[in-house]
């Protein structure tokens, strides 16, 4: 010990410091590790040729990496291999690597990202004699290629392939190479496997990142930490990323060499507190153009919801930045009313959201620096608050008149809201909003259509008497052993509590005196991205190493969402034979579908790879619909999930720790309960839970898809008697029926042309003008719909925007529904001289495309043959695309006009049949 000891201490110099650390300090530490064996061999071999030195995280990924090898200690000690443990990774303590590494061949280290051991390690063996030195691979092998690479993450199976390889080298091992052949057949087999179909991490429903993200039409912004980060793959000209306190650095570089004026960032209000501020002063000492956007949600979002440290309201932040020099400060919120008078510094302006648009156009033209503080609390967060009573929840739901709706699509665009779902009906794709998910944010209703509701004073529908589960005469299943690690992966979308079922499965092995270890995918992948937990149990401790589950040992997977269980990351885990497959058959359709209304969900495809993967030992059940109709919310779909499969005996823990795990979570325990027992009856006797499931009323009927051509048909020609009269279905009737007989005469047993000109006619014969809309609206089936949803409500208000109130939607009240039939009944207006609503551009449009497909038919029919038959069909399924009201119809008729112009063209054209079919 140096005189006085080891501690700093005043009045020391620099250099003495210095001193005391490099002389003292750092030796004392290494005989600290040295004296309570801090760094342990911890397996040894009699003959030992090959080290490996590891540490912290990487240590259990080795562990687990020998036991998929199937090499245990004794296997180990026969091999040659000795395993070295390293408690205190830098300074590395030399005399027991020094130990550790004689008589050795080679050392393989593997840890984490930078390579803090092998750097050292190579240091310490550098003097060694060449004939006793071994030699040192990690991050890269002798030859220089990466062995165990310092991005990403390191996995069991990739540390098993690395070792196996040296293991090689100089011994063969019989269960190394069964093992390695399985791994290897396994990624031949994975490889056809399609992978097309993701889910990315999204805005959460009614965030208020959907909204102010949005930028003018020719600008750029730039994303930094945060929820706001994902606007990046939005679609939205939203650019780079860069550190905590960083936002607009990158502008400040860039700037003097672009022809770009102004530059968007997007800054969240914890990374104000944080560091944020600093940016903003370095962008005005840089005197750039740039416009901060401090999103003001009031949450720390991306981490749970924790508020932020110190944080500043919202005009003690418009203060803060007016100090720093900022002279142009907007506030933009949902309610710019809320703000006391004198809130704000001198020439603060105030704005509603739907005026972000102008707003930001505005700023974009200004020199220097701005700031936009956007006001609007996270949507995540308001529900927490919400339940908890701590934030008024608004009496008001937005439902959708599905047989009002086109499916354009335009709701998903305005609001870019994923709780706005796609419905399959009989008259195609129409939309619905998740109630389950909705947070209420009401963006939605901005899509140019008539089709929403808002619904006051509601509550959803619960199944009225049968909310409590009778499981007493149920039988117990045998349930599976676990003297091995048995291994269980949750997969679903980020937001619907697929870690807190891990979190119960985990507590009620913890409750039976199990070991468990879970690995949960958090993250960015809250936020309706993929989300993954391996949960791993076994009566041993002792036998848990990794917290990842190794290739094909996935005992069960409880796939909650059927397109993460589909990826590849899941399929790797599962192996014929030995692994079960519980899965949600629910299609629920990623993010993207927001923007992309035309999406196809592949339902069939993923079913059959998950089935292969296990080996036909896969059950798949409509979770979501028979939770949500049973207990009223989707939310009890995880759980209902885990008694199906603890009934099937899948699950090798007690139903009484998992309730009782359920029961300290703490929240929502009797519903939890219910569909955990819900689950169990399903399991049972779904047939006899699908009974009591069924919808008490018939509202949804054009939910059903027809079985055959000819019902298909007779739906729509009672459909257009109800749109105009009876005439007006002959004329539709007489059309088909000779389509049907020349594809006949052309092709006999086909149906393809008559079907695509029976769906396409009949949706351009009944275009939805004022007449069609107010028919739909008084249609009994409208209710109907509306009560299998809600018990009951005190009001209901329709979205509309009339052609001679301009553009902008407006709410109507109960008496227009009370008008609504008198509407109706004018439908014999239509068309004739005396339609009010028929002089406009859509309506002379609508009239136009009926004869023109007519036209197209009988051109088609003129010239159909084999040849021409393919063509033919997607000329006449074309016209399905001309959705949507107002400018949006407008713009997808030009389209498809132009499209099915080009396709007849070539059809009538010399040869053209010969062409097509090539």
């Amino acid at each position: 010990m140096p005189p006085g000891g080891l501690n700093i201490r005043w009045p020391d110099k620099f250099l003495e410091q210095e001193l005391r650390l490099m002389a003292h300090r750092i030796p004392a530490a290494l005989a600290f590790a040295k004296a309570n064996r801090i760094d342990r061999t911890i397996i040894e071999s009699p003959h030992p040729r090959l080290g490996i030195v590891t540490t912290g995280k990487s240590y259990l990924d080795v562990m687990q990496a020998l036991a998929d090898l199937g090499i245990d200690e004794r296997h180990a000690a026969e091999i040659g291999i000795r395993l070295y443990k390293v408690g205190m990774t830098w300074p590395l303590e030399p005399s027991g690597i020094r130990a550790f590494a004689e008589g050795l061949e080679e050392i393989l280290v593997v840890e984490e990202k930078r390579s803090v051991i092998e750097e050292q390690l190579k240091a310490q063996l550098y003097n060694w004699r060449e004939d006793v030195r071994p030699r040192v691979i990690g991050e890269r092998d002798e030859s220089g290629a990466w062995a165990l690479p310092p991005y990403g993450e390191l996995t069991p199976a990739m540390i098993a392939r690395v070792v196996a390889s040296r293991i090689g080298r100089f011994y063969t091992s019989l269960r190394v190479k069964e093992r390695l052949d399985f791994l290897a057949d396994k990624e031949k087999r994975l490889e056809s496997v399609p992978q097309g179909f993701t889910r990315i991490p999204y805005f959460c429903a009614g965030c208020p990142h959907n909204t102010s993200t949005n930028i003018p039409e020719g600008s750029q912004a730039m994303a930094g930490i945060g929820c706001h980060f994902m606007a990046t793959w939005m679609d939205r000209e939203t650019l780079t990323y860069t550190h905590m306190g960083g936002e607009g650095a990158t502008w400040i570089g860039q700037a003097p060499f672009t022809s770009r004026t102004h530059m968007f960032q997007n800054l969240g209000d914890g990374t104000y507190t944080h560091s944020g501020s600093l940016a903003i002063r370095a962008a005005l000492a840089a005197r750039s153009n740039i416009t901060y956007k401090i999103l003001y949600n009031d949450a720390v979002a991306m981490t749970g919801g924790q508020p932020a440290e110190s944080a500043f309201s919202v005009a003690a932040m418009a203060a803060q930045v007016r100090a720093e020099g900022v002279q142009r400060i907007a506030v933009v919120s949902d309610a710019p009313d809320k703000y006391p008078a004198g809130s704000f510094p001198s020439g603060t302006t105030l704005h509603h959201r739907d005026g972000l648009d102008a707003l930001q156009r505005t700023l974009r033209e200004e020199s220097g620096v701005s700031v936009l503080i956007y006001d609007q609390t996270c949507a995540a967060e308001k529900r927490r608050r919400r339940k908890r009573g701590l934030m008024p929840d608004p009496d008001e739901r937005i439902f959708i008149n599905e047989k009002v709706c086109e499916g354009c699509g335009d709701c998903g665009v305005k609001s870019n809201c994923v709780a706005v779902v796609p419905v399959e009906t009989e008259w195609g794709r129409k939309r619905a909003i998740d109630q389950s998910s909705c947070n209420k944010d009401f963006s939605c209703v901005k899509g140019f259509c008539p089709s929403f509701v808002s619904v006051r004073g509601a509550q959803i529908r619960r199944l009225r008497g049968k909310g409590d589960a009778d499981v007493a005469t149920l039988p117990s299943p045998a349930l599976p052993a676990c003297t091995e690690p048995y291994g269980i992966i949750v997969t679903g979308i980020g937001g619907t509590g697929v870690v807190t079922v891990a979190e119960v499965l985990g507590m009620a092995a913890h409750l039976e005196g199990k070991g468990v270890t879970a690995l949960d995918q958090t993250g960015l992948a809250q936020k309706n991205g993929a989300v993954m937990s391996h949960v791993r149990i076994c009566d041993q401790p002792d036998r848990l190493h990794a917290v990842r589950i190794a290739a094909g040992q996935a005992r069960l997977l409880l796939a909650c969402d059927m397109v993460v269980a589909a990826g590849f990351d899941t399929l790797a885990k599962l192996k014929p034979g030995q692994s079960f497959a519980v899965v949600n058959r629910h299609e629920s359709m990623p993010a993207t579908f927001t923007h992309a209304p035309d999406l196809n969900f592949p339902a069939h495809g993923m079913e059959d790879t998950i089935r292969e993967q296990v080996g036909g030992d896969a059950e798949f059940v409509e979770a979501t619909r028979l939770a949500t109709t049973l207990l009223g919310d989707a939310l009890a779909t995880n759980m209902f999930l885990v008694g199906y499969a603890w009934q099937k005996g899948r699950i090798p823990l007690s139903e009484a720790s998992i309730l009782r795990a359920v029961e300290l979570n703490g929240a929502m325990v009797d519903f939890n309960t219910q569909a955990f027992r819900w689950g169990r009856l399903a399991a049972h006797d779904l047939a006899e839970v699908e009974r009591v499931a069924a919808p008490p009323l018939g509202g949804n009927d054009h939910r059903r898809l027809s079985e055959s051509l000819d019902e298909l048909i007779a739906r729509r020609v009672t459909h257009l008697t109800g749109y105009q009269n009876a005439a007006w279905a002959a004329r539709y009737r007489a059309r088909v029926d000779r389509v049907r007989a020349a594809e006949d005469a052309v092709l006999p047993g086909s149906e393809s042309l008559t079907e695509a000109v029976a769906r396409s006619l009949a949706k351009l014969m009944s275009y939805k003008d004022e007449y069609e809309v107010a028919r739909l609206y008084s249609d009994p089936a409208f209710v109907s719909s509306l009560k299998e949803q809600f018990e009951d409500w005190k009001r209901l208000e329709i979205h509309l925007a009339p052609p001679f109130m301009g553009a902008e939607k407006r709410r109507f009240g109960p008496w227009l529904l009370r008008l609504m039939p008198l509407l109706a009944r004018l439908k014999g207006l239509r068309g004739s001289g005396l339609d009010p609503f028929g002089r406009s551009a859509e309506r002379k449009l609508e009239r136009q495309l009926i004869g023109e497909f007519e036209a197209a038919i009988e051109s088609i029919l003129a010239h159909l043959s084999p040849d021409t038959h393919a063509l033919a069909v997607d000329i006449a399924a074309a016209p399905r695309r001309i959705r949507g009201f107002g400018p949006i119809k407008l713009k997808a008729a030009a389209e498809v006009r132009a499209e099915m112009a080009d396709m007849l063209e070539r059809l009538l054209s010399p040869y053209g049949g010969r062409r097509a079919a090539e």
